[in-house]
């Protein structure tokens, strides 16, 4: 048995695959600061693609607007950042501030999960050998 086969490492691969897409798109509103017109983006809730995953073995696109860049998220949508700070008068509206806190949070997130994913591994390898 696969360890991608248990829920439970399922869904913490499928939460570190979201936060790694996440912190791409946060790497490009950074390059992006200073384009003129740039709107931030951002990925789809976590909650949203682990229920694209069930429906169906692949994320389905009604629009091609629906995924875009080249992010590698594996499907995971991309979308216009509505929490925004401010637009500046060049029509972009990337905060470093605001996306550095972003960058931040999603590290927290993604060294949190590893851990968990970690701990999991070590109590199933105790499961099966009882060797600590």
């Amino acid at each position: 048995m696969k360890l991608q086969d248990m829920s439970f490492f399922r869904v913490a691969s499928e939460r570190m695959k979201w936060l790694s897409a996440r912190q791409s798109v946060i790497s490009e509103n950074i390059a992006n600061a200073n384009t003129p017109n740039y709107k931030a983006r951002d990925v789809a809730g976590f909650d949203e693609a682990m229920g694209r995953a069930r429906q169906s073995s692949g994320i389905v696109v009604t629009d091609a607007h629906h995924i875009s860049g080249t992010a590698p998220s594996g499907g995971i949508r991309t979308e216009a950042d509505d929490t925004a700070w401010e637009t500046g008068m060049d029509g972009n509206n990337v905060v470093l501030e605001q996306q550095a806190i972003t960058a931040n949070e999603v590290s927290e997130s993604y060294r949190m999960a590893a851990q968990l994913y970690k701990k999991g591994h070590d109590l199933l390898t105790l499961a099966v050998t009882g060797i600590r």
